[in-house]
């Protein structure tokens, strides 16, 4: 089912504006990590040891805005459930506030959080799995879960911007305070 955002009876204001540029700026940042978890995933496809993913993993802690927050890719997936949540707390009841036509948006994206929270346990899970050992079933695993989270969280904020922007577009303050 396409949703389209019903269209917002004022122009957008700074505030809003800013809002939406908010949450484009932590969408991006989001997308640069899964552009090099997604290259990991690939490396691993192709045989790369155990200890280079692990490399892999590490640089990416330690060049990573997001991933810096605290280290690892465990936490990474802690950010990305702290996201989530703060939208599905703070954010998404003020949408069904301000706009009601977004109802079924906001179904869709409560939907896709709990998706994506079970695609980051997976991940985690699999990471645990794989240690210095060359174990080809806990590499396929990490793989698939890579992948799978890649492909599905790049989809879930992209709808998330293309159905919700506009409406944010039109505060003039925050409704969730």
């Amino acid at each position: 089912m396409v949703v389209a955002e019903a269209s917002s009876p004022t122009p957008g204001n700074p505030r809003g504006e800013a809002l939406v540029a908010e949450l484009t700026w932590v969408h991006d940042m989001i997308r640069r990590d899964l552009r090099t978890v997604r290259q990991m995933a690939a490396d691993a496809a192709a045989g790369g040891a155990a200890v280079e993913i692990q490399a892999g993993i590490r640089s990416l802690a330690a060049s990573s805005p997001l991933w810096q927050l605290k280290a690892g890719c465990l936490h990474y997936c802690r950010f990305v459930h702290a996201h989530h949540n703060a939208e599905s707390v703070l954010l998404f009841p003020a949408l069904r506030r301000a706009n009601p036509a977004l109802n079924p948006v906001v179904d869709k994206l409560e939907a896709d959080h709990a998706s994506v929270s079970d695609l980051l346990g997976e991940v985690e899970t699999a990471a645990r799995e794989l240690d210095g050992a060359e174990d080809p079933a806990a590499r396929t695993r990490l793989i698939q879960a890579l992948q799978k989270l890649s492909a599905d969280l790049l989809a879930h904020l992209q709808y998330e911007e293309d159905h919700i922007s506009d409406t944010l577009r039109t505060w003039s303050d925050w409704p969730f305070r």
